[in-house]
């Protein structure tokens, strides 16, 4: 087992690389294109994606299963809203990489994710004192 005083940074970094890999590396063009289509198969997939991607944290912080999967369902929801919203209004409003409100919605897109993981590593750090 992990020291217990290094085991949330070790968590925050699992999710660091895992973000990078789910939201860059594997995401398809049409994750990328329909992100902002409500309900749509390929916004699904992609939260989906990052939802597995996640299972590794359970490694530093072995959960009950019940837990587990809570924590992990709860994050596939709150990634796809999260992109749902920014590819949504992106969309709407037409801003593109040429436009600051598009560099401003990706951060706080990015903002979102990272506050996700805080409180999924918080999560952890609570079920398993």
């Amino acid at each position: 087992m992990i020291d217990p005083t290094l085991a949330p940074i070790a968590v925050m970094a699992v999710f660091q690389v895992k973000h990078v890999i789910c939201d860059y590396f594997l995401q398809t063009t049409s994750q990328i294109r329909n992100k902002g289509l409500y309900g749509h198969p390929a916004g699904l997939a992609h939260a989906g994606i990052h939802a597995l991607g996640s299972a590794p944290v359970f490694l530093i912080y072995p959960t009950r299963l019940p837990v587990a999967l809570l924590i992990l369902v709860l994050e596939f929801v709150a990634h796809y809203h999260i992109d749902w919203l920014k590819n949504g209004l992106s969309s709407r409003y037409g801003w593109e990489p040429k436009d600051k409100q598009y560099w401003w919605a990706m951060g706080l897109d990015q903002l979102a994710h990272q506050a996700t993981y805080l409180a999924m590593t918080l999560a952890l750090v609570l079920v398993n004192r």
